[in-house]
């Protein structure tokens, strides 16, 4: 981390890595507090095991085998970049107070339960900033409610709003870190690929509990056609992403609407070997 560092941010995702980075610029402190983040989706794919590197071979075969990735991420740095991540985490000194920025989503929340899980041994002062909950107190009014999905859909400015706001919390207790390092325990020995939340809970749920969500938005678009017609995949993606209150990124809905493919429940014209080169429309 660097020997100028006297906190360590952990963050979910690069929209809110760029956002909180940004923040920070701007109050002057990003020389004297690093922004560490975990470049995954904790909603999608198996986490049996993560912890160990047993777990993390499965996540990996489970991606590189399901989702399509132009840049080939999955098969060129995300291994490298998770072992690394993991790494900092593991090996942060313990009087550095660590803050964790999560919002109300699986993704996020399980993250959280995972990091600290790999710091339960740690007596770093932890503090858990629930970006949903900072965010309807701080800007929501009577006449204007907006929930982001997750700590990526929240402006720099608001980041450091809330920051500012809630810099001084005081840290998880014992007992609070010890029921959610728990609760990793018990997501990490599940063999599920789909984790949803759920009245402030992480649930996992079947790998196709999307699936009839997707041929309804599919249904809706085609609605809007002159006839029934092909449509970009990436059109159907979006419209899904769109209207869901889960995060789960793209690639998961569109590795779905690939299975719905082969399942026979929609027609390709094209090559599905990105989103952008095969489109779809619903079997008649």
């Amino acid at each position: 981390m660097g020997n100028k560092c006297k906190v360590l941010h952990i963050v979910f995702g690069q929209s809110t890595l760029g956002s909180l980075k940004l923040s920070l610029r701007e109050l002057g402190i990003e020389n004297e507090e690093k922004v560490l983040c975990f470049s995954d989706i904790f909603s999608v794919g198996p986490i049996w095991k993560l912890h160990d590197e047993v777990g993390l071979k499965q996540r990996l075969d489970w991606f590189r085998t399901r989702f399509i990735s132009e840049d080939d991420y999955f098969k060129v740095d995300y291994e490298k970049d998770f072992i690394k991540t993991k790494g900092i985490v593991c090996n942060a000194p313990e009087e550095t107070p660590i803050f964790l920025w999560a919002g109300d989503n699986s993704h996020e929340q399980t993250g959280v339960r995972y990091v600290l899980y790999l710091l339960k041994k740690k007596r770093n002062n932890i503090i858990l900033i629930n970006t949903t909950k900072a965010y309807h107190e701080q800007f929501n009014s009577s006449d204007i409610v907006y929930s982001p999905i997750n700590t990526g859909g929240i402006s720099p400015e608001k980041l450091r709003s809330i920051y500012e706001k809630n810099k001084a919390k005081t840290p998880i207790s014992t007992e609070d870190r010890k029921k959610l390092y728990l609760e990793w325990e018990l997501l990490a020995e599940a063999q599920d690929v789909l984790r949803i939340w759920e009245n402030g809970e992480v649930h996992c749920v079947d790998e196709d509990f999307y699936d009839q969500f997707i041929i309804k938005k599919a249904q809706k678009l085609h609605i809007h056609q002159k006839y029934r017609d092909f449509m970009k995949s990436a059109r159907l993606v979006g419209e899904v992403i769109g209207h869901l209150e889960q995060y789960l990124g793209d690639e998961f809905i569109e590795y779905r609407v690939r299975h719905l493919i082969n399942t026979g429940t929609f027609e390709i014209e094209g090559v599905p070997k990105a989103m952008r080169f095969y489109s779809i429309k619903l079997r008649s």
